[in-house]
């Protein structure tokens, strides 16, 4: 007998993917009848591999549905990938028919389960009853986790970099908590640069070293500046991949030893971003008020749009705003298609002074009062975000994509 409402009978949260319009309908139906999986969205073509983890993470959910019917050899393409993510994100096979072919090619692809026409609801309680007992027992959470921030430019030369240093050094000071810096600019990362630091050790050691990190080995891959640690960007350029699964193991670890973790981006556009913005807390993307960066964030909008992002998972701020400008906050509103989450003054004199002396902007400069500004207005936001996520229920929206 089934205790109702108990935590392990709850609907497995859920991603359809399925370009069979009759066969995602035809399972729609029956899933809102049995009330055992939540949709939470509908990609409705093929997606690439990477792509589809990149809206897994977006998402979060249970299980990810696959159709099976449409292209049996691009499904197949999508699971391992899936299957691979962590935290895992259990993949389940849709078809029309139990095909003893397709099922062998599925489970071999890295399918849990699988399900056929009728889709009867029996047969979806004991898929999902297989799933929690795959997923149990569950991880062991942490009290608490810290929040994930990340700054990405619109364009390179927005000054994203600073403002993500100085908003580190701001929040240490503001809150006296432990703050992590994260320099993920794997190509042109000059963090340690400019506070003169000497790591021996990078973001890219850290993600080799991702399933084996422990409290010594963290302490000897950062390096403490002004208060804060800073996990540098490699001192030499690299186009190199970073792993997903292993970066995502890196900034979970980090989330147990810091109350803040900022990260400083490539260009929103870099795949490294979009992979961050979907993992972090909050994103903030960086522009100037000149053209070609409002041109440039205007697209990042729409990019972020069409990759499934909804608007509270970023905002916007405008860095080095000059109020000689002939345009408005409210005319970049118009042309981003988007509000400003925040705007920084054009200040030259202090910045100069902060690289020369290598320390950090104070409340003597409008810049650093500006900063600060944004940081209360960021910690307010967390906060806010995270009593929502305590509050939330089962109900989340239905996101239905092409």
């Amino acid at each position: 007998m089934k205790v109702a409402g108990g935590a392990r009978d709850r609907a497995l949260t859920a991603v359809l993917v399925a370009s069979d319009r009759a066969l995602a309908e035809s399972f729609l139906k029956a899933a809102a009848e049995a009330k055992v999986f939540q949709i939470l969205a509908e990609i409705r073509e093929y997606p690439s591999a990477a792509t589809l983890e990149m809206r897994l993470r977006q998402m979060q959910p249970d299980v990810v549905l696959v159709d099976l019917a449409a292209d049996f050899d691009a499904a197949c393409g999508l699971m391992p990938a899936a299957a691979a993510l962590q935290p895992p994100v259990q993949v389940v096979g849709l078809h029309y028919r139990p095909d003893p072919e397709v099922l062998i090619r599925c489970f071999r692809a890295g399918a849990t389960e699988f399900l056929c026409e009728p889709f009867d609801a029996e047969a979806q309680r004991e898929a999902a009853a297989r799933i929690r007992r795959l997923r149990e027992p569950e991880p062991q959470q942490p009290d608490s986790t810290g929040t994930l921030i990340g700054f990405a430019p619109v364009k390179p030369g927005t000054g994203a970099s600073t403002l993500a240093t100085q908003f580190a050094f701001t929040l240490r000071r503001m809150t006296g908590r432990r703050v992590l810096l994260v320099d993920l600019d794997t190509l042109a990362g000059a963090i340690a640069f400019h506070l003169k630091l000497s790591p021996n050790y990078s973001v890219l050691d850290a993600v080799a070293r991702a399933s084996s990190l422990d409290p010594g080995s963290w302490s000897a891959l950062t390096v403490p500046a002004g208060g804060i640690d800073v996990l540098a960007a490699p001192d030499q350029p690299t186009a190199e991949e970073l792993d997903s699964n292993g970066l995502h193991d890196v900034l979970e670890f980090s989330r147990l030893f810091y109350d803040w973790v900022v990260v400083d981006l490539p260009a929103i556009f870099h795949r490294l971003s979009l992979f961050a913005v979907s993992e972090a807390d909050a994103a903030y993307l960086v522009s100037t008020g000149e053209l070609p960066s409002l041109h440039m964030a205007r697209k990042a909008v729409g990019l972020l749009g069409q990759l499934g992002f909804s608007r509270d998972r970023y905002q916007i701020v405008v860095n080095r705003l000059d109020r000689r400008s002939d345009l408005s906050v409210s005319d970049m509103e118009k042309i981003f298609g988007s509000p400003v989450f925040a705007s920084l003054p054009d200040d030259p004199a202090p910045v100069h002074r902060m690289v020369t002396r290598v320390e950090p902007l104070g409340r003597d400069s409008e810049l650093g009062r500006a900063i600060e500004q944004l940081a209360a207005k960021v910690t307010a936001s967390a906060a806010a975000a995270a009593r929502a996520r305590t509050t939330a229920g089962d109900g989340r929206a239905v996101v239905s994509e092409s």
